[in-house]
């Protein structure tokens, strides 16, 4: 099976090269938007970029699971987790 992903460096190379800007540049944006998703999901703020993607802090409620290696009941406690939703135009590209 082939190797299809795409890792940070090579879409920091792609981008410059579309965009006849340096790596180094396309490397601190990209690094600026994750950082400012990072600090906006922590303050709970939704990020919309409409027709491509949504990230949003959501609520996990308390609840009981199970061990898988023992089968020992367990308490999960309430918590936050990252929902990150594909817009149209990305799930537009996936088909």
């Amino acid at each position: 099976m082939a190797d299809n992903t795409l890792n940070k460096t090579e879409l920091v190379a792609k981008i410059a090269a579309s965009t006849e800007l340096s790596q180094a540049a396309v490397g601190q944006v990209i690094d600026s938007l994750f950082a400012t998703l990072a600090d906006s999901v922590k303050a709970g703020t939704k990020v919309s970029i409409p027709g491509w993607l949504s990230v949003e802090r959501t609520e996990s409620a308390a609840r009981e699971g199970r061990n898988p290696a023992t089968g020992e009941t367990i308490k999960i406690p309430a918590g936050f987790r990252v929902k990150v939703s594909a817009g149209s135009k990305l799930k537009a590209a996936a088909k």
